[in-house]
């Protein structure tokens, strides 16, 4: 009987050693946070933002991880220089005060292998509220040109921008804003 639990025990130990957590650098330029919005009922306006950084740790045999997302709101990108000169000031971002926009996981879901959703704090202009992300795909492999692992993902949610301090206009330009976050990470 002794033998078994120390097999057991020795089974579980290895198993722990192989199902270490993983941790990912977000890879800037495949990683483009979204958000778009109706303007006035006549169509929905699509931007991004450019610069983005952070981390992401899975361990997919413990079904847990974390996601650490910095976004440098001076790089808003709605497609005319002007409109984004406009988007940054004080009614909108306010990039003067606030530069960047933080997610911060409290808890990834997973179906099997595969992370579904991440709960996490979504902070913009210094509000800071909670906001479930749905993974709506997923994919880890060796990268093929710079052969190191890999994985990236799509995840959304829907905000209202008014309980971050950036409700100007509404309801007439949307209050609701749907996030879309592409991501793409790299292992060191």
């Amino acid at each position: 009987m002794k033998k078994l639990a120390a097999l057991a025990i020795a089974a579980t130990l290895s198993t722990a050693a192989f199902a270490a957590p993983e941790t990912y650098t977000i890879e800037g330029t495949h990683t483009f946070p979204r958000f778009e919005y109706s303007h006035f009922g006549y169509s929905t306006q699509l931007s991004r933002f450019d610069k983005t950084t952070g981390t992401i740790t899975l361990d997919k045999a413990a079904k847990t991880g974390s996601v650490d997302v910095t976004i440098d709101t001076t790089s808003v990108n709605t497609g005319y220089p002007l409109f984004n000169q406009h988007i940054q000031g004080e009614d909108f971002f306010d990039t003067a005060t606030y530069p960047t926009i933080t997610y911060k996981s409290t808890k990834v879901n997973f179906d099997g292998d595969k992370p579904t959703s991440i709960e996490g704090n979504l902070t913009v202009k210094g509000v800071t509220k909670p906001v479930t992300l749905t993974v709506t795909s997923f994919h880890c492999m060796p990268h093929p040109m710079l052969k190191k692992d890999a994985c990236g993902a799509n995840a959304t949610a829907t905000i209202k921008r008014s309980e971050f301090n950036a409700g100007k206009y509404a309801p007439y330009v949307g209050d609701e804003v749907k996030l879309t976050i592409a991501v793409e990470a790299y292992k060191p």
